[in-house]
């Protein structure tokens, strides 16, 4: 996980939802994956259809045991068919589907890395929804009077947190909100708004460090 997420440390906080009388049923399947909960991968594949090519808000937020707020920052996310461009304060994480630049900017930095399978970058949900299956189970938990559908997200191998709780709009798959669970009962919540569509170009998820210059390219390739 790169440096920037890092400083995401345990948090707990308690979400209370009223439940509807109509909520929908666990479907399940087995795959060579192990059970299938169909009714949560039909919500999931609903909502990574949403992210073509948009722009949306993401703050997080970060409480300890004691539901006292240690962190929160919000991010700026540009994202088009596994492309993404995610900025945080002054730092910009930038790939292009195959290289990640952590670009910071106050450091006059940049580092590259290949992307890898297993990066969890939070602040772009939308890398999270397009391959779920590989690192998760996902399983229904239930819908809310006000349409929320809430699924849960379990790691296929081990974590620092035991799920990933996404809510999401059921009718039309608009994902609103991400809580990770540790093991420890902190939490770290990932709330996203001003989702849109977005014009997009192939220059905006690289980084060209010779428009850049004076900032020193880490190549860790």
């Amino acid at each position: 996980m790169h440096n920037l997420f890092k400083v995401l440390v345990c948090a707990c906080l308690v979400v209370t939802c009223h439940l509807s009388p109509f909520t929908l049923n666990a479907q399940i399947t087995h795959s060579n994956q192990g059970q299938v909960d169909k009714t949560a991968d039909a919500l999931m594949k609903k909502a990574a259809g949403k992210f073509g090519n948009v722009s949306f808000s993401v703050t997080a937020t970060v409480l300890d045991s004691k539901k006292k707020e240690t962190l929160r920052q919000s991010a700026q996310v540009l994202y088009c068919k596994g492309h993404y461009r995610v900025t945080v304060a002054d730092q910009e994480i930038i790939c292009d589907g195959t290289t990640v630049w952590q670009w910071n900017k106050s450091a006059k930095e940049v580092v590259v890395n290949n992307m890898s399978n297993d990066d969890m970058n939070l602040f772009n949900p939308a890398r999270l929804l397009a391959s779920y299956d590989k690192n998760f189970r996902a399983k229904y938990i239930r819908t809310d009077d006000d349409g929320t559908a809430v699924v849960d997200l379990q790691p296929r191998s081990a974590r620092s947190f035991h799920k990933i709780r996404l809510f999401m709009v059921e009718k039309s798959g608009l994902l609103r909100r991400m809580e990770v669970h540790k093991f420890d009962s902190g939490r770290e919540v990932y709330d996203i708004s001003n989702f849109k569509n977005a014009g997009t170009s192939a220059s905006q998820f690289t980084f060209d460090a010779a428009k850049h210059p004076g900032v020193e390219v880490i190549d860790m390739r």
